[in-house]
């Protein structure tokens, strides 16, 4: 059986635009499912990847909090580093509006509206970092600074203690 072959999505292309060094990791998603899977796959601590997880605030606005694949968003230091009342998991339909990515598939990058990124402190200790490249069963290896630079995201301890 070939290789799968990397989809060209909205986050590939963004990548490719700015012409920054990532790896390709495409794997089936039905067998390997969110960020637990994808470490399996790949073979790899989940604390590695990142999820891409969009919120919605109280006024309505999306936000994306990208956290490492074994641990959880706080909302309510989310809320207080947006400085808004509540911030809770936006709907799989409020997602989609947002980013243009179906649920499983959302990379901070390439997104159809550019929201604000919101990147957990401790991710940015990592050489590399595992997230999605905009389609499910598609991961990019990268730099986290590099997301941080592309994304203009805001570095913030937003982890569940």
């Amino acid at each position: 059986m070939a290789a799968k072959r990397a989809p060209s999505t909205n986050a590939v292309r963004v990548l490719r635009g700015a012409g920054v060094d990532y790896t390709e990791h495409v794997f089936d998603y039905r067998r390997y499912p969110g960020a637990e899977g994808a470490a399996e796959f790949l073979t790899i601590d989940p604390h590695l990847t990142a999820k891409t997880i969009v919120f919605t605030t109280d006024r309505g606005d999306g936000v994306i909090g990208l956290m490492h694949g074994d641990l959880e968003v706080s909302v309510k230091k989310l809320a207080r580093e947006l400085r808004v009342k509540s911030v809770r998991p936006a709907t799989q339909g409020e997602a989609v509006k947002f980013t243009g990515y179906h649920f499983g598939g959302t990379s901070p990058l390439g997104m159809r509206t550019e929201l604000p990124v919101y990147v957990q402190t401790t991710l940015t200790e990592l050489d590399t970092v595992y997230v999605n490249a905009g389609s499910r069963g598609f991961l990019i290896g990268i730099d986290p600074a590099t997301i941080i630079d592309l994304t203009g995201a805001v570095v913030a301890d937003i982890a569940v203690d």
